[in-house]
């Protein structure tokens, strides 16, 4: 009898988030959280160029271009030349919490790596080829400040 109220009263319907520290992340990706910064909030970044340029602040346009990835490699956007620079208010929520985050910093001519999780990203609902609670890896590169 009391395995079975156990078993009554056991949640196997929620749904699992991953970590970022559990995850198998594709060698692809070339990810080694040692060599990573980790954020308050989560947000794993590295920096892969160090620009010299204008800081990318809040209150500021951002130009930027960027490849979106999932842990298994899949490449869900980006934007490579020809593509328009994608431009958005650094702070002001245009964006997933966590690319705000790992944009944030970063100087005109930079290159950053950022691992966000599922609760920065797109979380419980995911958006179009991204399933809900991926952790998304987005290689960013700063093109511009206004």
């Amino acid at each position: 009898v009391l395995a079975l109220l156990t078993a009554c009263g056991s949640d196997n319907t929620a749904p699992s988030v991953p970590t970022i520290e559990d995850t198998n992340f594709n060698a692809a990706l070339g990810i080694d959280l040692a060599t990573f910064t980790k954020n308050a909030n989560g947000l794993y970044f590295k920096e892969l160029v160090v620009g010299t340029g204008t800081l990318a602040q809040d209150g500021k346009q951002v130009g930027v271009r960027y490849k979106g990835q999932l842990s298994d490699a899949f490449v869900f956007d980006e934007n490579p030349p020809p593509k328009p620079v994608f431009s958005f208010l650094l702070g002001a929520g245009q964006v997933v919490a966590g690319f705000d985050q790992g944009t944030r910093g970063m100087r005109i001519g930079g290159k950053r790596q950022v691992i966000i999780p599922p609760a920065l990203g797109y979380g419980s609902r995911g958006s179009g080829s991204v399933p809900p609670y991926s952790i998304l890896i987005f290689t960013i590169d700063l093109i511009s400040v206004q």
